[in-house]
């Protein structure tokens, strides 16, 4: 008896995926942090590599909203998504009135393995040490 085919999507499916993160960038720009950590499983690891920061677990939520006290205009606009076999990589646009009051803008992309349709990870890639000035 030939192997039984592999599962095509062990976490979810890719149309799934597409609209879990959806609802997530939406809740990302509406910097509500609850609704963020809803769609993260049990230690979920947060990693900016651009910035140097790591936490996982219960460090996530409070780490999310010294981001939103920082920037408190912070949105992002989604320009790529593709998602396959319990992966998601999502490139974006990010805009935001840095320190000085001058209005900003970068280029990122997030990774997010799933597994039983929760974010087990957001590795962060981004340009915000190098962000376009928008309004000079």
């Amino acid at each position: 008896m030939p192997d039984a085919a592999p599962e095509r999507c062990p976490g979810a499916c890719d149309a799934e995926l597409e609209q879990t993160i959806a609802r997530y960038n939406d809740a990302w720009n509406a910097h509500d942090v609850d609704a963020i950590l809803a769609f993260h499983g049990p230690g979920m690891v947060f990693e900016n590599h651009t910035a140097g920061d790591r936490v996982e677990g219960a460090d996530v939520g409070p780490h999310i909203a010294r981001i939103f006290d920082r920037t408190p205009d912070l949105a992002f606009t989604g320009r790529r998504l593709y998602a396959r076999d319990g992966l998601v990589v999502s490139e974006w646009t990010a805009r935001a009135t840095d320190g000085s009051g001058r209005r900003i803008e970068w280029d990122g992309i997030d990774v997010f393995p799933f597994e039983n349709g929760l974010i087990l990870r957001k590795d962060v890639y981004s340009s915000s040490h190098h962000p376009r000035v928008l309004d000079e």
